[in-house]
């Protein structure tokens, strides 16, 4: 961890320096010679500068340990940070936004030299290396603040392309093109402003997970000594390398309570050893020799097929006492319209006409 936080630290500082000499060269040539596209564009590598140093304070935080007021980590630092640099470039997109407007009301003409081509030619190659470096660091440490970084590089590299095809129409066609140029680049600066807040927002709010991790801790438990079957698995996300889940795993009843523990014990360590998953795995008891239950659970699987799109039936028991009971779990998408009481209802109207059996469903979205 402490190796993969010197190369966060190493990247963000390339990238505050590199940043702050494009932001310096842009704001002076703009200022001097009046073209508000290219300060704009400095003032945006002055944010991504800013940026690179709220990614080095989110790459010491991360990095702390757990403590028991925050016993997951706090990895999240990192979605803070992101939101944090998401939200200053929407506010300085917004500034920009306002002098471009005035540049386009005063409808001025002003001179294109070839060291504005000059800086600017510079600005789209550093940018364009910034994001292969960023990129590469970014899948190496799975950092969402240089992923930012490593989409913002690219945003820069459009926007300050759209700057020289303004000045090009200004100096060949001689229409005061320099505010329109200015309001181009803001908008590219919004975009990747409110990309930014969005992913960020969507990873603290408790994204869904990748379906690829999910398949493959799957993948894992059902293929383990006496597995009969895998649900209700939940994966939570505490920071970028910070997973935790739990899982229902089946296994057959009559096995000895020992030699499951360590079947289940097994596999969450392999769980974690093969993705990085702290597991928490429930076990669930299954009966393959009763007959009855499983005859039953085949009709009502039978019955159910096709009733609701993707719904799924699990954790199958058939309760025996002075009247039985047959108890389980339907899964349904979270995409299905209908409510929750009324699937509940509608499969158990369905188990009513195959059974005078007790039906105990559980409804829930997977």
């Amino acid at each position: 961890m402490e190796k993969e936080n010197r190369l966060g630290d190493a990247v963000s500082a390339i990238g505050i320096l590199l940043n702050f000499l494009l932001a310096a060269a842009k704001i002076i040539f703009g200022a001097v010679f009046g073209f508000v596209s290219i300060a704009a564009d400095g003032v945006n590598n002055l944010s991504d500068m800013g940026s690179g140093i709220v990614s080095i304070v989110s790459f010491r935080i991360s990095a702390k340990p757990a403590d028991k007021e925050h016993p997951y980590g706090h990895q999240r630092a990192e979605y803070i940070a992101s939101m944090f640099i998401g939200f200053s470039v929407l506010l300085i997109a917004a500034e920009l936004l306002r002098e471009s407007i005035e540049k386009i009301v005063v409808w001025e003409t002003v001179e294109v030299t070839l060291w504005a081509f000059i800086i600017l030619g510079i600005s789209v190659a550093v940018k364009a290396g910034m994001f292969v470096l960023y990129r590469v660091a970014a899948k190496k440490l799975s950092s969402d603040v240089l992923s930012a970084a490593a989409v913002d590089s690219l945003s820069d590299c459009i926007a300050t392309l759209a700057v020289v095809a303004g000045m090009l129409v200004s100096r060949y066609a001689g229409i005061p093109f320099d505010g329109i140029a200015g309001i181009v680049v803001v908008v590219f600066i919004l975009f990747e402003g409110i990309g930014i807040v969005r992913k960020a927002s969507s990873r603290l709010l408790g994204q869904a997970p990748d379906p690829e991790l999910v398949n493959r801790i799957k993948e894992i438990l059902l293929g383990g000594e006496g597995v009969l079957g895998v649900h209700d698995l939940r994966l939570f996300r505490y920071g970028p390398k910070k997973f935790f889940a739990t899982a229902h795993i089946e296994m057959d009843a009559n096995l000895p309570a020992v030699a499951t523990h360590e079947r289940i014990d097994f596999l969450e360590r392999k769980v974690y050893s093969e993705t990085g998953v702290e597991l928490t795995a429930h076990y669930d008891p299954v009966d393959p020799s009763d007959e009855e239950a499983k005859e039953l659970e085949s009709r009502i699987r039978a019955a159910l097929e096709g009733v609701y799109e993707g719904m799924d039936l699990h954790d199958f028991r058939l309760v025996r006492g002075e009247r039985k009971k047959i108890i389980f779990e339907v899964g349904i998408p979270f995409a299905l319209k209908e409510r929750d009481g009324e699937v509940k209802s509608t499969v158990i109207a369905a188990v009513r006409l195959l059974t005078d059996a007790e039906a105990v469903v559980t409804v829930e979205r997977e």
